[in-house]
C-alpha cells in the first residue's frame, strides 16, 4: 500500500509530470517528430446519450496550441472554419458506480469567448463538437436531447493527448 500511495503521489506532482513530458518531448524529436501536450482549460460540457441507452458527455475544451476559429464573408453570413483537437473517448465511473463515456474537444480559447458572448456561436460550436465525435469515433450521438450542463465546466479527470508534427528533415 505504501508504494501504490507513492507512485499515485509521484503521478499527481506537476513537477514530474512536467518531467515527463519533457522527456517524451525530448525522445520524439529524436525520431523526427515535434511533441506538443494539449492540456484542455475547461469550457462547457454537453450531455447526451450514444447509441440511445448509454450516458455520455462532452467536454468543449480550450487550448492555445489548436489555430485560431477564422471567419470568411459570404452572401447572407460568415463560414466559420472551426479548428480543433478531438482525443479518443474515455470511459469513467460516475457516481452510483455507472460507467460513463467522456470526449475532450478542444478549441482556441478564441473560440470558446465568442460562444460565451453569442448564443448562436455556442450553438455551433456544441453542433460542432458532436459532429466530430460522431465522425472520427465512428459513434451516433443524440443530437436531439443534447444540453449544456450549467455549472458544470469539465467532467472527469483531465487527460493530456499530444499533436504530433513531423520535422523538417526527420524520417519519414
Amino acid at each position: 500500500r505504501a508504494l501504490f500511495a507513492e507512485y499515485a503521489a509521484e503521478l499527481a506532482d506537476p513537477e514530474q509530470r512536467r518531467l515527463y513530458e519533457e522527456e517524451v518531448a525530448a525522445l520524439e524529436r529524436e525520431r523526427g517528430v515535434e511533441v506538443r501536450f494539449v492540456h484542455p482549460a475547461a469550457g462547457y460540457v454537453l450531455r447526451t446519450s450514444q447509441a440511445g441507452s448509454r450516458r455520455c458527455y462532452l467536454n468543449v475544451c480550450s487550448n492555445p496550441h489548436v489555430e485560431a476559429p477564422q471567419a470568411r464573408p459570404e452572401p447572407g453570413g460568415h463560414r466559420w472554419a472551426l479548428p480543433y483537437s478531438l482525443a479518443p473517448g474515455r470511459e469513467e465511473l460516475g457516481r452510483g458506480g455507472r460507467r460513463r463515456l467522456i470526449y475532450d474537444v478542444v478549441f482556441h480559447p478564441a473560440a470558446l469567448r465568442l460562444a460565451a458572448r453569442s448564443a448562436r456561436f455556442r450553438r455551433l460550436l456544441s453542433d460542432t463538437a458532436l459532429e466530430a465525435v460522431e465522425r472520427h469515433c465512428a459513434v451516433q450521438l443524440d443530437r436531439a436531447n443534447a444540453t449544456v450542463l450549467r455549472g458544470t465546466q469539465y467532467k472527469g479527470v483531465p487527460q493530456a493527448p499530444v499533436i504530433r508534427t513531423p520535422l523538417p528533415g526527420g524520417a519519414p
